[in-house]
């Protein structure tokens, strides 16, 4: 099969590096790809909102599958321009996909389906948005509606902190994604993550794990697109898995279904597992990003029949099949992120992370310059590594992240601190 995988982070660096494994595969092409995906395939330069060059591409080269890895092309209708054109894709349509372009749609969704989540309200204006306020307690979550690259969520310790986001969205923080926000209950409980394949109708389940969202040790600083993850996460047991599937994922499939807007892709389910089970926070109309790394490198199963069968509607009886280790990751960001950040620093050494046992590092915001290795982006290496428990997965990992020769980045030190406080009691 020839695949076009869109995207160029660490999350679809890790997905090359999976589909490059499959022996059913006889091409593999990256759009626009990063210096990681050279090895494993055709880097095209294309940027992942070229909808029209894509799917021109793709028709060229007579693509079999197109995988979409960010939310971008999805929120602008890439799927269905494909569909169009007769190529299949794995992702799902802009309607679809408005479970994450749009968290008013989706809490809407929620409500009338009885998707178990946090209460809410829906504001365009200030003035409503704040007297929503009153009939809350601290601390406020305040997100902007729209895409805004994971950073689009402020929880305000108190009032004035809350009113001050929602003049910052509303006054065009987030640019056109927060013209609209939802403020919602603030949910207590453990955060975990849980995926699910779908073609409309049958669901493959994939594991639960867990990100660290916040910048600094300690779940301090601002939330980023995160800044590590491990699985399995001990919190997701198989009773909760079971619980997901059957009062969030599923009734979601059937809901997009009945609304002549069938889901296709991976539904990514960002939980709280708390006191009265688990409730959605939000969804994702893609692989998660750390925690799609963690999952490709604990997947040993051939991804590419999945995927096929789920953008051919053939899902029924495919399974995965998982590596019962734990595999850990790290993030390397540049200084300064999720706020500005210079480009360009020189990184070294990666090889001599990657020689260290269990350990394989996906390039997330890099460049080739001059025949240097160079920083492109805030977060930019994702180093993964693999063990018997958590411990030796998260000591692997950092041992591998101390080889890299790179003064320009920083990284948190305690990821998995759940985990292994788990492992230690």
């Amino acid at each position: 099969m020839k695949i076009l995988l869109i995207g160029g982070g660490g999350r679809e660096h890790a997905l090359a590096w999976k589909i490059a494994q499959s022996p059913l595969l006889t091409g593999l092409y990256c759009a626009p790809g990063n210096p990681g995906t050279v090895p494993l395939g055709t880097n095209v330069p294309l940027k992942d909102t070229d909808v029209e060059g894509i799917v021109s591409f793709a028709m060229q080269e007579n693509m079999d599958l197109v995988v979409v890895g960010p939310e971008a092309p999805l929120a602008l209708g890439l799927a269905d321009r494909l569909e169009k054109a007769g190529i299949a894709c794995f992702g799902p349509s802009q309607e679809a996909a408005q479970i994450e372009a749009s968290k008013g749609y989706l809490k809407d969704l929620c409500q009338e389906h009885d998707i178990p989540t946090a209460a809410y309200g829906r504001f365009d204006a200030a003035a409503p948005a704040k007297a929503f306020l009153s009939t809350m307690s601290a601390p406020y979550v305040i997100k902007a509606d729209g895409l805004a690259a994971g950073k689009g969520v402020v929880i305000a310790e108190d009032l004035a902190e809350a009113e001050s986001a929602i003049d910052d969205m509303l006054g065009g923080r987030f640019g056109a994604a927060s013209a609209e926000l939802v403020i919602e209950e603030f949910l207590e409980g453990e955060e975990a993550s849980f995926f699910a394949i779908t073609d409309g109708t049958h669901i493959v389940p994939m594991v639960g794990s867990q990100d660290h969202k916040r910048a600094l040790d300690g779940d301090k600083g601002p939330n980023t697109g995160g800044m590590g993850a491990y699985s399995p996460a001990p919190v997701f047991t198989p009773e909760i898995q079971q619980e997901v599937i059957a009062r969030i994922i599923a009734p979601t499939v059937k809901a997009l279904s009945d609304r002549g807007s069938p889901y296709c892709g991976v539904l990514y389910a960002g939980l709280m597992i708390g006191a009265d089970g688990p409730k959605l926070i939000e969804y994702n109309a893609r692989f998660g990003d750390p925690e799609c790394q963690v999952m490709m490198r604990r997947m040993q199963s051939d991804i590419l029949p999945v995927l096929m069968a789920a953008a051919t509607g053939k899902l029924a009886g495919q399974e995965f099949v998982w590596t019962p280790e734990t595999v850990a990751l790290v993030v390397m960001a540049t200084q300064g992120y999720p706020g500005s950040y210079a480009k360009g620093s020189v990184i070294k050494d990666i090889e001599k992370a990657q020689a260290r046992d269990g350990v394989e590092v996906f390039h997330a915001g890099t460049s080739q310059t001059d025949g240097q290795l160079t920083a492109s982006g805030g977060r930019v290496l994702n180093v993964t590594a693999g063990g018997a428990t958590g411990r030796i997965a998260v000591d692997r990992a950092y041992d591998a992240v101390a080889q890299i020769d790179w003064p320009e980045g920083f990284y948190r030190r305690d990821i998995g601190w759940r985990m292994l406080q788990r492992e230690t009691t």
